[in-house]
């Protein structure tokens, strides 16, 4: 599934409802004055940051969007009903431009955050309101307002929802091409991965998420060694992490060394980014001796969810799709 960062959609809001020209009709009322109510206004188009949107792949299918206009005018000076507003869903992180002019309109980097991109026009004022000591019997009623029409540019830029972490040659990068349709370089050497390689994860039980891997990290990598603070700053846009390690690399005197070594340097960089929900992956379970170098690892964290996982040979990725899921469900429900 291709990851949708960007998309066009033209939003129209919602045509004001004109006013009536009406007069009174009663009986024992010989002259009934005007009135003719006002028309309603029409529904505005909003966009909302939704945390539980991750990618902008809901708004490819449909490309236009229009909220209802407003009601007419009646008699008897009853106004016509507004029109309902369009509130349009979007990933937090989302970027709205104005297509034809390039310019940017808001940027949606706080959660629930909502704006007005079309506003819909205003309702016509019916005759009752045109009545006046020198004109009594008004015969005309205000039209309605037309509702705007833009053409919007929509931009993702909030990097994912799961950061994969760990040192280099963990095997982050073939993990993200065996989950999603990312194809990053993979290669034996460190820094393999130069950039963060984005990825979007299809779900069954929910809509697509976004995974990076996040280049290797080292020892001082909070003091920028290595690729140093820069990725730092992507590692803490993400809502969760899975911090990956190569089992075969793993030690029985110290099994615990290189998860502590990368955890150190998150909290040095970040005491949030040090909170941030962690999912523990030991991979390349499929190499010879790796159960027993993984058994001490998980004795050493008793009451921790470890999973076991091959990344070459997608042994326990489904399982580690549905802890991923699972989890980001549940941190949407906290929000």
């Amino acid at each position: 599934m291709k990851f949708i960062d960007e998309t066009t959609i033209i939003v129209q809001s919602g045509d004001g409802g004109r006013g009536c020209v009406s007069f009174r009709r009663e009986r024992f009322v010989p002259k009934g004055g005007p009135d003719g109510g006002d028309g309603g206004k029409g529904g505005d188009v909003l966009l909302k940051a939704a945390p539980n949107k991750r990618t902008l792949y809901h708004l490819q299918f449909k490309k236009e969007y229009k909220a209802p206009s407003g009601g007419h005018g009646q008699g008897s000076q009853r106004s016509g009903r507004g029109g309902e507003d369009l509130i349009i869903p979007v990933p937090v992180g989302t970027a709205i431009f104005d297509a034809e002019t390039g310019d940017l309109l808001y940027d949606l980097v706080d959660p629930d955050r909502t704006v007005v991109v079309a506003r819909g026009g205003r309702g016509g004022q019916g005759n009752a309101k045109f009545k006046s000591a020198t004109h009594r019997t008004p015969r005309f009623a205000q039209p309605g307002e037309a509702g705007q029409r833009l053409t919007l540019k929509l931009e993702l830029k909030s990097i994912a929802d799961v950061g994969i972490i760990g040192l280099p040659n963990a095997g982050k990068s073939t993990l993200i091409s065996a989950i999603s349709s990312a194809r990053p370089k993979i290669a034996d050497y460190p820094f393999t991965t130069l950039t963060p390689n984005l990825g979007v994860v299809a779900s069954h039980q929910g809509e697509p998420f976004v995974v990076a891997d996040i280049p290797g990290l080292i020892e001082g990598a909070h003091e920028g060694a290595g690729l140093g603070i820069r990725f730092l700053r992507h590692v803490e846009r993400t809502s969760m992490l899975v911090h990956m390690i190569d089992a075969s690399t793993l030690t029985p005197d110290d099994p615990l060394k290189s998860y502590r070594m990368v955890n150190h340097e998150l909290a040095m960089y970040s005491d949030a980014l040090a909170r941030k929900p962690q999912l523990v992956v030991l991979n390349k379970i499929d190499l010879a001796g790796t159960d027993q170098l993984a058994d001490p690892f998980c004795q050493a964290l008793p009451g921790s969810k470890i999973l076991r996982i091959s990344a070459a040979t997608h042994k326990g990725l489904d399982a580690l799709k549905q802890h991923i899921r699972r989890q980001l469900d549940a941190l949407d429900e906290t929000q």
